[in-house]
């Protein structure tokens, strides 16, 4: 594969390159999402039926950071206690 030097692109070059990896990208995709479900298709034969899905399962969604902030308010306000305090309440 020829090496570019994308830095000497303009806008207009960079947004075009863009345009052919991702029509690129999608024409790769869809003919081995073809290939595999005719292999999925060859393989029902022999078993039960498999479930096709129309597209990827989404990914899971990340902890934000809301979620994190009582957990660090908690340990925040376990290191404000004086010890002592803590012991009598475990008492």
């Amino acid at each position: 594969m020829a090496k570019i030097d994308l830095d000497s692109l303009s806008i207009e070059e960079l947004a075009g390159l863009r345009e052919n990896a991702t029509d690129k990208l999608f024409e790769k995709v869809a003919s081995r999402r073809a290939e595999l479900e005719a292999e999925l298709d060859k393989l029902a034969q022999y078993g039960k039926p498999v479930k096709k899905t129309e597209s990827a399962p989404a990914p899971k969604a990340k902890k934000t950071e809301e979620a994190k902030e009582p957990k660090e308010q908690v340990a925040k306000a376990a290191r404000l206690e004086p010890p002592d305090t803590r012991a009598h309440k475990a008492a």
